[in-house]
């Protein structure tokens, strides 16, 4: 670590000795390029003939080319899809340009763009990070959540403990849960409340995902250890309205807006968005315990004599879902002193009826579980700020999280919907309890970037996480008096090389991770407030090399750190039991790997292939506590990952296109025995981790035909295949192998067909999810729905 921040301080000092060398006898020329309709136009390539000095324009059109001798140019604007611009300009030392361009649209090209010209989306993919991008336009006439489409990407898996709003568990190449960190355009998801989940948030609502892998960018202002998901929504500065509403099998309804004023005159913008999502969950289960016989009163049972167990089917009956979150961001633009200014408000609700326990051997008949959340935030955004190349963008957030948990009922149900009375609640609790957990947290965010000249960049990020909770039983009103808090400080340097025209582009970064503690704590039997502080260095690089323009390889690694989560420290009020002596997790994370390009005709490739490796240390992770029965959090695991995973996508014009990936990965057990008496690994050393699938992929079939039956309408076919290979349910080397217990192959068919008119301003389509009936299963075995059906009206004006 110490060879590396030396490296790092030594590699900053020369860059300002190489560029303060290079400034003298220079200039600038900046600008900004707009379409004929005033929209400014990202992803534009700035050339400058006969300097070998190109840039591309931001999400604001804005440009910038530094550095510049003086002299007579000629300033190229291009991009697929418009027409090139030309424009001659002569240098004079000290003396920067500030122009102004208007580009119209070539529409011979226009049919090409999405095949021909270089996005966003493949400007992320060509980075040195191990990053996959997802351009969600071709999902948003499609009933899909964010989940369901990131569980369709390379190192991806995605496990649901039942229909919609249902708990999940999410992996990206091996490492899971609260190793993986969720943004919403750069903030953590979590800050806006517990309903702003990926299960939750519709795809109209997203412009892009964007899936970084073991290495995560110091933008993010992350301690993420297995990877971040990061939702980009729509950023551009024009008018729109968004909304859209599907019905389907199990009484599910799930509606959507989102909508923006843009008034250009004035800079002044409103932006809102919303969903509502509900759903009975009532689809069958097949195989499931039912009580047969006995004296029942309703569906209560009162004598057992003659009653027993059977097997058969029975639908889910304790299982409604409902959740609702609507945001309104009010603000400025394009101003002199901020490109951005925006204040916003936000709230969120969800109610959901528990209807199983972690696995479905445990069935409940009456607890619940709610959760209510508002927020206020304030965003601001500023380029060349004092000086050209300078940006700066900050964040700031206030919020409160309600979540109540119900188990009051001193009783047993079985599948049938038939209860007996017992000595213990449903969750096997000895007295009543509304659990009730109260969160109040204030976030703030600061990025700070500047370009020194083309082949340069630094990026400063630092991020405050701080979270006060209390968590108390409201049947006996016994409050917190020692609440918990945590406060999170995360400092992030990166130094950004672009060298060899382009070709080489190397990225090195450290990250500083702060955690303070303040906790209950019996101490000598008294029970006290007691504080804590630690830090751990972070460091890493991520370098692209490209050996043509289409072919590249890659390389990232990350010596990364996760700090605990608040409900690891503090519990969650009902099953698991806070642990306040946990420490961090880390990991060291490799990527290596190479992507090809190239277009023949009307025919695009793109193949991509890597291998990772993650040696990770200190897991955190909940195991049983015998002496309270209850779930505790410890650090007890270390856990190594191997692996490799491919993607191939090919696109015939706008007519056809097929997506194929495949991940493998080995997660081993590393912990040759356990650390306390709750937990004893011994015979698991080097055992496969098991309840993790290791090898799956995905097969996504597109074909569509635009001016059917009028113009400007479109007809598209969806067909997309999910394959998962069997994996065992517990430890590999524990029991009899004839009996051991296992999650079975599984092969999904899902379709849908979707018809637009006027330009996609009206949108309907039908899905068939599951399409064969198979029998599915997730997280624990967990019966997932079976075949179902949905159809959405989407309309789309801008």
């Amino acid at each position: 670590m110490n060879y590396f921040r030396a490296l790092l301080s030594a590699v900053l000092c020369l860059s300002v000795v190489f560029v303060h060398a290079q400034k003298s006898g220079t200039a600038t020329v900046s600008g900004t390029v707009r379409s004929t309709g005033g929209e400014a136009v990202s992803g534009i390539t700035v050339s400058l003939k006969g300097a070998s000095i190109t840039t591309v324009t931001d999400e604001n059109g804005k440009f910038l080319l530094k550095n510049i001798q003086a002299g007579t140019y000629t300033l190229q604007i291009s991009s697929v899809g418009y027409t090139t611009l030309e424009h001659a300009i002569t240098v004079k030392p000290g003396v920067p340009q500030d122009i102004s361009f208007t580009l119209s649209r070539n529409r011979k090209e226009m049919q090409a763009v999405t095949i021909t010209g270089k996005s966003k989306i493949q400007e992320i993919k060509e980075s040195g990070f191990a990053v996959n991008a997802i351009e969600t336009k071709k999902y948003a006439n499609t009933t899909a959540d964010l989940n369901q489409i990131l569980n369709r990407t390379t190192g991806v898996r995605i496990r649901e403990q039942g229909g919609l709003g249902s708990d999940f568990k999410f992996s990206i190449n091996g490492l899971s849960g609260k190793q993986v960190k969720f943004f919403i355009d750069g903030i953590p998801m979590e800050v806006m409340g517990s309903a702003m989940s990926l299960n939750n948030i519709p795809v109209n609502l997203a412009d892009r995902l964007e899936v970084y892998k073991g290495v995560v960018p110091v933008q993010l202002g992350a301690d993420a250890m297995g990877g971040a998901v990061n939702v980009v929504t729509n950023q551009k500065a024009t008018s729109y309205l968004d909304v859209s509403h599907s019905y389907g099998s199990f009484n599910t309804h799930r509606s959507a807006l989102t909508g923006q004023f843009a008034d250009k005159k004035t800079g002044i913008i409103v932006k809102a968005s919303g969903f509502l999502n509900s759903s009975d969950n009532n689809y069958r289960m097949k195989g499931v315990d039912v009580i047969t016989g006995g004296t029942k009163n309703g569906n209560f049972i009162t004598d057992f004599n003659g009653a027993e167990y059977v097997v058969a089917d029975a639908k889910r009956f304790h299982d409604n879902y409902f959740s609702i979150l609507g945001q309104l961001e009010a603000g400025i633009t394009n101003k002199k002193w901020a490109d951005v200014l925006m204040i916003g408000l936000g709230y969120n609700e969800a109610h959901q009826d528990l209807q199983t326990g972690f696995d479905q051997k445990t069935v409940y008949g009456k607890v619940e579980r709610n959760s209510y959340a508002k927020s206020a935030t304030i965003r601001y955004k500023k380029d060349d700020l004092f000086v050209k190349g300078l940006s700066l963008s900050t964040f700031a957030a206030r919020s409160k999280d309600t979540y109540r948990t119900i188990d009051t009922l001193f009783g047993k149900y079985d599948w049938g919907n038939i209860w007996y009375e017992s000595g213990y609640t449903e969750m096997g609790k000895s007295v009543k309890t509304i659990g009730v957990i109260e969160r109040h947290r204030t976030y703030a965010m600061a990025n700070i970037s500047y370009v020194i000249n083309p082949q340069h960049s630094l990026n400063l990020n630092y991020t405050l996480d701080h979270l006060k909770n209390e968590n108390f039983n409201e049947v006996f009103k016994d409050f917190d008096t020692l609440p918990g808090k945590i406060n999170k400080n995360i400092l992030g340097l990166a130094y950004q090389q672009n060298l060899l025209e382009g070709r080489l582009v190397n990225t090195f970064f450290t990250k500083y991770y702060s955690l303070g503690l303040n906790r209950a704590k019996y101490i000598d039997r008294i029970l006290t407030s007691q504080d804590t502080t630690a830090g751990n260095w972070g460091y890493g690089i991520a370098a692209r090399y490209k050996l043509t323009e289409g072919l590249g390889i890659k390389a990232s690694y990350e010596h990364a750190y996760r700090l605990q989560d608040v409900e690891e420290v503090f519990g969650d009020g009902l099953n698991l039991q806070g642990n306040p002596d946990l420490k961090p997790e880390s990991s060291d994370n490799f990527n290596l790997g190479a992507f090809y390009n190239f277009k023949i005709d009307k025919h695009s490739f793109y193949i991509e292939a890597s291998g990772f490796y993650r040696d990770a240390k200190d897991f955190i992770f909940p195991v049983p506590d015998l002496r309270s029965n209850v779930l505790k959090n410890e650090n007890q695991s270390s856990v190594r990952i191997t692996g490799f995973e491919s993607e191939l996508r090919y696109n015939y014009d706008q007519l056809f296109s097929v997506t194929l990936n495949m991940t493998y990965q080995n997660a081993i057990n590393t912990t040759k025995q356990g650390q306390t008496e709750s937990y004893y690994v011994e015979g698991t050393y080097k055992n496969k981790i098991p309840n993790q699938p290791w090898l799956f992929g995905n097969a996504d079939f597109t074909i569509g035909k635009s001016d059917v039956f009028k113009k400007g309408t479109r007809l598209q076919f969806n067909w997309f295949t999910q394959y998962i290979n069997w994996f065992y349910l517990t430890w590999e080397s524990k029991g009899n192998p004839n009996g051991k217990s296992d999650i079975p192959t599984q092969f999904v068919q899902n379709a849908s067909l979707s018809y637009s008119l006027q330009n996609g301003r009206y949108n309907i389509s039908a899905e068939c999810r599951n399409l064969t009936d198979r029998l599915t299963y997730d997280n624990f075995r967990l019966q997932k729905p079976g075949r179902s059906f949905f159809v959405k009206f989407r309309y789309f004006l801008h």
